[in-house]
């Protein structure tokens, strides 16, 4: 025990609570029914300011707490001094931009209880489903929309929903925007709010087009930065396994996929990333997939299986480094390396969240360790790479407890399943084995089943042996 304290060596220790940073009773009695008594440190910073109608700019580490930094001033601006009277079809009060149909769901789930608190109507408008739900949605009137740049230019061109009442506008991960060309769409979005209206704009990083779109938007605005120091990111820990050819990956990669624990597999390809969903289904590993060639349905049902965790294998391509924001997601899974820095960090965001530990694995074939170590110093991540096989004790002791095998569902019972009725995971209706030509579907080419899906399996376990993973590529 140290022979001091605070009070004598003059230092005060100050202990927020969301209280005290001027949150309102209704949404603290919301968050604190949610288990959230302490506020995270992009909260204090960001809070008192967004509270009082500043325009700010937030950065912080993903996993640090944004989404509730600008949901709770959005909902109790619009709750109490911003309350409108009766609400106009397709004009909404608020306003909030994510560059992915999964982020924006998961803002709208994280928005909602807060909403409710006083009332307040939200929905998510994105593409990839017919937009007459939105449109009716409209029509009844919201307060609060939460959307994707594309698909909500399209309903303000046809005249659906009109943003000239705004009173508060959120742009989240605007780094991101920029890297995926939005800039322009977003552009177009922003000067169709009111000039006068309070504007916060979160990111990871601010580089890029964020420059940009913060001098052109925001007025006297206030920058508020979360160094990682600072940040529950920092009980993320990385690791570098290296290994000799591509069988050895293989075989790495089902043994980091076989414990208990949620983890999240990531690729470069949409292709590569159903393909081995496939190969570790085939190996006794419930898995499902998220990557842009689904349809917003089978997302949401794959996300779903997940996020309940039926499921605890994810395999996924970028879609998923800013858009899936699951709790308890022990381990990330560089299958592939990525292209750049700032989607390493994305991606390894998935785990470490909101104070949580998490472990980050980057699989490194010879021919990527130069690409890999210019990535990394980018990345500001130091960490030693090390020679792995799939028993070596560090792979060993991220595994942990390793989960049962679960048996593939056979072709009959795959052909006859409903959708997402399997007690272990999902079950999907297969196509026939037949085209419509009448000719017999193709056989797949790493050995499953004809008419496989990356989502057909059954939940009964036996001790049979699993097989082993073929070559899946890079």
């Amino acid at each position: 025990m140290p022979d001091w304290s605070p009070f004598e060596t003059g230092i005060t220790v100050t202990t927020h609570t969301f209280s005290t940073l001027g949150v309102p009773a209704p949404l603290v009695a919301v968050l604190a029914k949610d288990g959230k008594e302490t506020p995270f440190p992009i909260q204090v910073d960001t809070l008192p300011d967004t509270l009082a109608g500043r325009d700010v700019l937030g950065r912080g580490k993903t996993g640090s707490g944004k989404t509730l930094a600008f949901a709770i001033p959005m909902v109790a601006r619009l709750g109490t001094e911003l309350a409108g009277g009766k609400r106009r079809a397709g004009y909404p009060l608020g306003l909030i931009l994510a560059p992915t149909r999964e982020l924006a769901t998961q803002i709208a789930v994280a928005l909602q209880p807060l909403a409710d608190a006083y009332g307040l109507r939200s929905m998510t408008i994105f593409g990839g489903i017919s937009q007459n739900r939105q449109v009716a949605t409209l029509k009844e009137g919201v307060d609060i929309v939460v959307a994707t740049p594309g698909r909500l230019e399209d309903l303000m061109k046809q005249g659906f929903v009109h943003l000239s009442a705004v009173e508060v506008t959120v742009l989240d991960e605007a780094d991101h925007m920029a890297d995926l060309g939005f800039l322009p769409i977003v552009t177009r979005i922003l000067s169709a709010t009111p000039a006068g209206g309070q504007r916060m704009l979160f990111s990871a990083t601010l580089d890029n087009g964020v420059d940009k779109l913060v001098n052109k938007f925001l007025q006297n605005e206030v920058l508020h930065s979360v160094d990682e120091a600072n940040s529950h990111v920092a009980a993320m820990t990385h690791h570098v396994f290296e290994v000799d050819d591509v069988d050895r990956k293989n075989a790495l990669i089902k043994a980091l996929a076989s414990g208990t624990g949620r983890r999240v597999l990531f690729m470069r390809t949409k292709h590569h990333a159903k393909k081995l969903a496939k190969v570790l289904i085939e190996s006794g590993i419930p898995s499902v997939d998220l990557h842009g060639n689904l349809s917003q349905p089978q997302r949401d049902r794959n996300l779903e299986a997940f996020s309940s965790g039926r499921v605890k294998v994810l395999v996924a391509t970028d879609v998923a480094a800013r858009g899936v924001h699951v709790d308890d997601i022990e381990l990330v899974i560089h299958v592939d390396p990525p292209m750049e820095h700032k989607a390493y960090l994305h991606r390894s965001g998935r785990t470490a969240r909101a104070g949580s530990e998490g472990d980050v694995v980057t699989i490194c074939l010879p021919t990527q360790k130069k690409d890999l170590a210019a990535l990394l110093r980018k990345a500001s991540i130091t960490v030693t790479p090390q020679a792995v096989t799939a028993d070596s004790p560090a792979v060993v002791k991220l595994i942990g407890e390793v989960a049962a095998y679960v048996k593939p569902a056979p072709r009959e019972v795959q052909q006859q399943g409903g959708r997402g009725k399997s007690t272990g995971a999902i079950a999907q209706r297969t196509r026939s084995q037949r085209d419509r030509s009448g000719r017999p579907a193709k056989t797949s080419k790493i050995g499953e089943r004809p008419g496989q899906s990356a989502n057909n399996f059954r939940g009964s376990r036996n001790t049979q042996p699993t097989r082993s993973i073929r070559p899946q590529g890079r």
